[in-house]
């Protein structure tokens, strides 16, 4: 296998804007460790994914990871409460899982609606990433909602400029065309 530090490197080379990178540890220190050391690899350019786990582990290192300035994008989030927390603690992203809000009964829209309205409202820097995507819809709603950056799966995303009704009309207007030219 690739080294993992390699690999990070090489996706920072071809892209780019942030390059997020989940934690694994459990504990506070452990996940301040390995923070600090992601982020070594590429301070412009690494955010560090930490999740926001109901025992307040994750806003603990939210919090301690901001006064250190490294990239902090919140992640695993499914409401309001959750990213407001998140943006106060000072996540530079906060990330709604729109779909798996949905799964389990929330409305993943007015769930953004209310966490942009307060990030606004508050002039915090927090932006919003809408994860977990499964239609094109989503996208659609995400962002009209307020969400600053929708994750949009490849399958998605080469669904985006299609139409049937687009299709037809302009299969429609090359028929027309095509009379006009024979009929001159």
């Amino acid at each position: 296998g690739v080294d993992f530090k390699q690999r990070v490197l090489e996706i920072v080379g071809m892209t780019k804007g942030p390059v997020s990178i989940e934690l694994t540890k459990k504990s506070v220190a452990d996940m301040v460790e390995e923070a600090q050391t992601y982020h070594s690899w590429s301070p412009e350019r690494i955010a560090i994914k930490v999740a926001m786990s109901g025992d307040g582990l994750g806003l603990e290192v939210i919090n301690l990871l901001h006064q250190k300035g490294i990239r902090i994008n919140a992640t695993c989030m499914m409401n309001f409460a959750q990213g407001l927390l998140a943006a106060k603690a000072g996540a530079d992203y906060v990330s709604l899982f729109y779909r798996r809000a949905m799964d389990s009964g929330l409305d993943p829209v007015e769930e953004i609606r209310r966490l942009r309205y307060f990030i606004d409202d508050s002039k915090l820097p927090s932006e919003i990433i809408a994860g977990s995507i499964r239609e094109v819809g989503d996208v659609c709603n995400a962002l009209a909602a307020g969400a600053h950056i929708p994750t949009i799966p490849y399958k998605i995303f080469i669904q985006m400029p299609f139409h049937q009704k687009s299709e037809d009309t302009i299969a429609e207007f090359d028929k027309s065309w095509l009379e006009f030219l024979k009929n001159k």
